[in-house]
């Protein structure tokens, strides 16, 4: 019982860790992060993950074909896909479910740097919803080393278990696009 405590302790000291280090008022709750992966100009899909209370809930990841794409364009690939999950939202809300796409994230990471963010943003705006969104960028490694938001990055290698957290969301949802091929 005590180590259960510690470790949801533990797991709520890293929220809360993380919700400062963004600017956000409440931890993040429920996470969901996105990705998009392609093999030329077919074959484009998306990946989402969902993690909630810092640890990944399976049984709500999504996967997305695009269809309606002439190439590949990250961009106009994510602008599609959060845009698709935001309208299932909405559907949800009016046969009254409140599981998976019925549920809305507290935070969303984009894998992709201020890019991906500033062209999600304007689809959330339009759409009507509040939702933190900031990219996760990568360094030359392929490996995370900053949160991006629209205009700028914050750091979060001096964090280490914020930074871990990131980069395994990051990883996870790199390598749930990829085995969706």
């Amino acid at each position: 019982m005590a180590r259960a405590t510690t470790r949801e302790e533990r797991q709520n000291k890293l929220l809360e860790a993380l919700a400062r280090m963004l600017g956000m008022e409440e931890p993040p709750r429920r996470m969901e992060s996105y990705d998009i992966s392609n093999q030329g100009a077919s074959d484009i899909v998306a990946s989402m993950v969902v993690y909630a209370d810092g640890r990944p809930l399976k049984r709500d990841y999504r996967r997305f074909k695009l269809k309606d794409m002439t190439g590949p364009d990250d961009y106009a690939s994510m602008r599609e896909v959060i845009r698709r999950r935001f309208e299932e939202y909405k559907a949800s809300q009016r046969k009254g479910e409140q599981e998976g796409f019925g549920r809305l994230p507290d935070l969303i990471l984009l894998d992709g740097g201020k890019g991906h963010v500033a062209a999600v943003q304007p689809i959330l705006d339009e759409m009507g919803f509040d939702v933190p969104l900031y990219g996760m960028v990568k360094d030359d490694k392929h490996r995370t080393r900053a949160i991006a938001l629209d205009g700028g990055e914050i750091a979060i290698s001096s964090h280490r278990r914020a930074f871990t957290l990131v980069s395994s969301i990051q990883d996870e949802v790199h390598r749930f696009a990829i085995g969706y091929h």
